[in-house]
């Protein structure tokens, strides 16, 4: 299973970005016993979890993001979204999906996110 994020861009700080993560070849029975997650690296920068979305549907952020980055799914359409407001140029990186289904994890590739002050 290959997951493309996307979504990604430059925007002003400020703005607001939702990084779209879709995983269709992932069955729904799987999909459901699925944790999902965000991660990003900045450049020289070693990659750091942004928000889980574990498999009994809590989540979790990272302290900097709390607040502004709403991480969620879409059972039907098999995506996974993070919804990213008020950006800040500290959220500059780029952004990778995360899948874990158990007896696999599944890494998207990465959409860059820009933000300038």
């Amino acid at each position: 299973v290959q997951l493309q994020a996307s979504g990604g861009g430059s925007v002003q700080a400020g703005g607001s970005l939702k990084l779209s993560c879709p995983a269709r070849r992932i069955i729904l029975s799987t999909w459901n016993r699925s944790r999902m997650a965000w991660y990003r690296q900045a450049a020289g920068k070693q990659r750091e979890l942004v928000a889980e979305l574990t498999i009994g549907g809590s989540t979790n952020y990272q302290n900097s993001v709390k607040g502004r980055f709403t991480i969620s799914k879409d059972n039907a359409k098999r995506t996974l979204y993070l919804q990213m407001n008020s950006l800040e140029p500290e959220d500059t990186a780029v952004y990778y999906c995360n899948i874990d289904v158990g007896s696999q994890e599944y890494w998207g590739q990465g959409t860059l996110v820009t933000v300038s002050s």
